[in-house]
């Protein structure tokens, strides 16, 4: 099933270009059953990467571009009386889904915002006071516009937390653009149809092989060193939580498992840090007012913990 996986993950290459890391780090996401937080300007492809890949794990997919106006019942679903069989029937909403897209999360007001929250966190839907299960797959990736912040509710700490990795989409290289408009033109602007590389029970399968890996009392030990180390760092204000470490270590076992090894190394922990803690720190403001961004102020950290051998 792993090669089924590694075709799956060259299919999107092949679709998206020019952000090869971020795929493998949305994918990990998934597998580690966890969701996204991406950020990026308008028109660099985030929508159309979460798109292929509910396509290429055939499953379902919704979109909702949140507003100020948004209801959390446009969300979740309604309850409408039927004058015809005097009854009241349950709509379900976008949410029913395997893949959702949450664009601009941060243009809805807080009680929108507490619904979703409810779904990522707890897999169900409250809907007039019934509650209904969510599909065992399901994976949100909400965007974020980082240029304009007017009319916008920023999301409370505690709701970033729930997010496993937060992915920063910059704009491709001079040649991977050219490739993008390329295709886009040869495709007549049309969406092409786009085959499944696999079905959603040999996904969940793939999924139980990843929670099988090995994570040794090292790689434990390191995870919870560079979590413990944020709390310490003058450079932070707010070091990271618990959930951080749990964080790292189940993305750092997706990452293992796309790299083709049945157990973790540090090298996997590295790699996935940085996605997972940046929007689980705030920078102390000196450290803000003197232009130091917070990946590097990750990667310094990082770079002062021991490796285990």
């Amino acid at each position: 099933m792993r090669n089924e996986l590694l075709r799956l993950m060259e299919n999107y290459e092949e679709r998206i270009f020019g952000q090869s890391m971020n795929l493998k780090l949305l994918l990990s996401a998934v597998l580690a059953d966890g969701h996204v937080l991406i950020e990026g300007v308008p028109g660099t492809g985030k929508t159309k990467m979460v798109r292929t890949l509910a396509e290429l794990l055939s499953g379902t997919f919704n979109r909702i571009q949140f507003t100020p106006d948004l209801l959390p019942s446009d969300m979740t679903g309604s309850m409408i009386f039927n004058m015809q069989e005097s009854n009241f029937q349950t709509i379900k909403g976008p949410i029913f889904s395997n893949i959702l897209l949450a664009d601009e999360i941060n243009r809805t007001p807080a009680k929108t915002q507490a619904a979703l929250l409810e779904a990522m966190e707890e897999k169900q839907v409250t809907i007039q006071g019934v509650t209904y299960p969510l599909s065992e797959v399901f994976f949100v990736v909400a965007t974020q516009n980082p240029i304009e912040f007017e009319g916008t509710y920023p999301l409370p700490e505690a709701q970033q937390d729930r997010f496993l990795l937060k992915l920063n989409i910059d704009f491709p290289s001079s040649e991977e653009e050219t490739n993008v408009l390329k295709q886009v033109m040869a495709d007549g602007n049309a969406q092409a149809a786009i085959e499944a590389a696999m079905d959603m029970d040999t996904f969940i399968a793939i999924r139980q092989e990843v929670a099988a890996i090995t994570l040794n009392d090292d790689i434990l030990d390191y995870i919870m060193q560079i979590v413990r180390r944020t709390r310490e760092m003058e450079a932070v204000r707010f070091g990271a939580s618990t959930r951080a470490a749990i964080a790292i270590a189940k993305a750092a076992r997706s990452w293992a498992y796309l790299t083709n090894r049945d157990y973790v190394t540090p090298d996997d922990v590295k790699m996935v840090t940085k996605p997972a803690l940046r929007h689980r720190l705030q920078l102390a403001p000196h450290m803000e007012l003197e232009g130091v961004g917070l990946d590097e102020v990750i990667e310094e950290l990082v770079g002062s913990i021991a490796v285990p051998r």
